[in-house]
């Protein structure tokens, strides 16, 4: 973005503006020789690691690899074969969605997942330890035979996350249209006293009309000096004249997040909030600019940071410049300072940049991107500038 482009960006929009659109895109489902092509290639991975089984407890991983998306499954991945364990209300659900062998367990799953080890007889059965409970684990490790063990092999599915097919990308991407419809659906109610946590249900509200699942996490409204809070939690506080507010928001759509945050003002912006903004939205293009397959991590979080230290706000930039999303609104790659994980093309992550003072209150731009060989794709389609309500 030049010059002009910035300014542009600084420029109050128009109030009866309906910004973006949404077109509807038809949905590319996920087959299911898509959840085997990844269990084939997570069962590969295993003889590297010298594993006989991997067992996946998290149920992000586990719709990842099977399809199913009920809240209490484990799956045994093997070569050659998996099994998914459910317990009986989840029983026609499983049917429906998953394509691998189906265990219904009447008692705790724990006890299913033994009995099919043990069956097996000595194995090396990698788990994730990040992923699975002290309780899970000790129930488990109680229950194995003496030959068998329980050794952590930590983010082995979480690697194969990262990098999202057509299909991901695609629900990625109504996920961000949808939202974004959402707040410019929300922002054409916000006047001056309403609350914080008024303009966080409307949000919500006209996110699930408009299809989503639920947010992808609580969303952030939170006004004038409580914006520099960069996860507040909305109160009954009123919006008052005068007050920055940041939004920051996202919604799950077909199991896919989204995330986005912009920022509003109430009356006429000062030239502290134009040159406190100017400054995260010269460091948010920055740190787009350097996205390209390739570029480590650390680097775009670099090059958000370099921009911030000409203003001398660098110390006010109190977390990493993103993240990546998907099926979780917090995924691997972290774009942190120390975060050394290669950018590669298929990846979807964000891009936020943000500055907060306590006695002025707190800025933050946020778009989802996702990575190409010769740079990325903005796929957020709102409008980066500050709107003046």
């Amino acid at each position: 973005m030049n010059a002009k482009e910035v300014g542009q960006a600084l420029t109050p929009a128009n109030p009866n503006s309906s910004g973006a659109t949404v077109g509807r895109r038809k949905r590319l489902p996920h087959p299911a020789s898509e959840f085997h092509a990844r269990r084939q290639r997570l069962a590969g991975a295993l003889a590297a690691r010298e594993a006989g089984a991997l067992l996946v407890w998290a149920a992000p991983n586990v719709r990842y690899l099977s399809g199913f998306t009920g809240d209490n499954a484990a799956l045994l991945l093997l070569p050659g074969k998996a099994v998914l364990f459910t317990d009986p209300r989840y029983a026609i659900q499983a049917a429906q969605q998953v394509s691998c062998r189906v265990k219904i367990c009447k008692g705790p799953l724990v006890d299913g997942v033994a009995a099919a080890v043990r069956s097996l007889g000595a194995v090396r059965i990698g788990y994730d330890p990040a992923r699975m409970t002290c309780a899970v684990f000790q129930a488990l490790q109680s229950r194995l035979p003496m030959k068998a063990s329980l050794d952590p092999l930590p983010a082995m599915v979480e690697e194969l996350r990262m990098i999202k097919s057509a299909a991901e990308l695609d629900l990625i991407r109504r996920s961000v249209e949808l939202n974004s419809r959402a707040f410019e659906l929300a922002l054409a109610r916000v006047l001056p006293g309403m609350t914080e946590r008024d303009l966080a249900a409307e949000i919500e509200y006209r996110m699930r009309r408009l299809g989503a699942e639920k947010p992808s996490f609580e969303t952030i409204v939170a006004g004038g000096r409580r914006s520099a809070l960069p996860h507040a939690q909305p109160t009954a506080a009123p919006l008052r004249h005068g007050d920055l507010v940041v939004v920051d928001m996202g919604a799950f759509c077909d199991g896919y997040a989204s995330d986005m945050t912009r920022m509003l003002f109430l009356g006429t912006p000062g030239a502290r909030v134009k040159r406190v903004y100017r400054a995260v939205l010269e460091a948010q293009l920055a740190g787009i600019d350097a996205v390209r397959a390739g570029v480590a991590a650390f680097q775009v979080d670099a090059a958000a940071r370099r921009v911030l230290r000409a203003y001398g706000y660098d110390r006010a930039f109190v977390h990493s410049t993103g993240h990546g999303l998907g099926l979780e609104i917090h995924e691997p790659p972290r774009l942190g300072k120390r975060d050394k994980t290669i950018l590669q093309p298929g990846m979807a992550i964000t891009i936020e940049p943000g500055v907060y003072l306590e006695d002025f209150g707190g800025i933050r731009i946020e778009d989802t991107v996702e990575v190409t060989a010769t740079g990325c794709k903005i796929l957020t389609p709102t409008s980066k500038e500050l709107r003046v309500i």
